[in-house]
């Protein structure tokens, strides 16, 4: 971070790498679920399960309890996979982008960083997607999510900051935000 603080709870916390932002109940899913969210060369059981295992300090696997974690959260997502065995690159965008996140819900965390959450994938992916984080948000959860996509962030946010060329041009609630309102924000210069 060049400037500013993060608290969680309350509490400051220091990032020096996930697994700090893990262990202070943070968790990113990012924009590029396959460079940056998924691991290809692993199928999707390991996925979900190697984050928890960081964050927890678990050196020794137990494969009955990793299956039924991922088996869990595949029917609590929703994935369409045929097995949890294989690789995540075979699954649909959508399903991927779910495995994104259900990999980072298994560390528990009381924030949920997303970043641009149903780029790429469709209609019904995306439904089910905004399912999942309004389910977070109902277990009180923080969800931030940046997105570029408006009625997303209409349906889904109770509070919008726009920013503008990095920086903060306005704050809204989910009550007065509308296309307008936030275009106003987002496009004039407010000088």
């Amino acid at each position: 971070a060049h400037a500013g603080t993060v608290a969680v709870d309350g509490r400051d916390v220091l990032m020096r790498s996930a697994l700090d932002a893990a262990r202070a109940g943070l968790a990113l899913v990012p924009e590029e679920r396959q460079r940056q969210g998924l691991f290809p060369n692993l199928d999707v059981r390991h996925n979900l399960s190697l984050p928890r295992a960081a964050k927890t300090g678990v050196s020794l696997i137990d494969d009955r309890d990793e299956r039924r974690r991922a088996n869990a959260q595949v029917a609590a997502l929703a994935i369409k996979t045929p097995s949890i065995d294989r690789p995540p690159d075979s699954l649909s965008g959508g399903n991927q982008q779910k495995v994104v996140a259900a990999k980072w819900l298994e560390t528990e965390p009381r924030v949920l960083l997303l970043d641009e959450p149903t780029k790429g994938v469709d209609v019904g992916a995306k439904f089910e997607i905004h399912e999942i984080i309004r389910r977070q948000v109902d277990r009180g959860m923080g969800c931030l999510m940046a997105s570029s996509d408006l009625p997303e962030v209409l349906t889904l946010a109770d509070r919008i900051l726009v920013m503008r060329e990095g920086r903060l041009r306005g704050e809204l609630s989910g009550d007065e935000a509308n296309e307008e309102s936030i275009m106003r924000l987002a496009a004039h210069d407010l000088r």
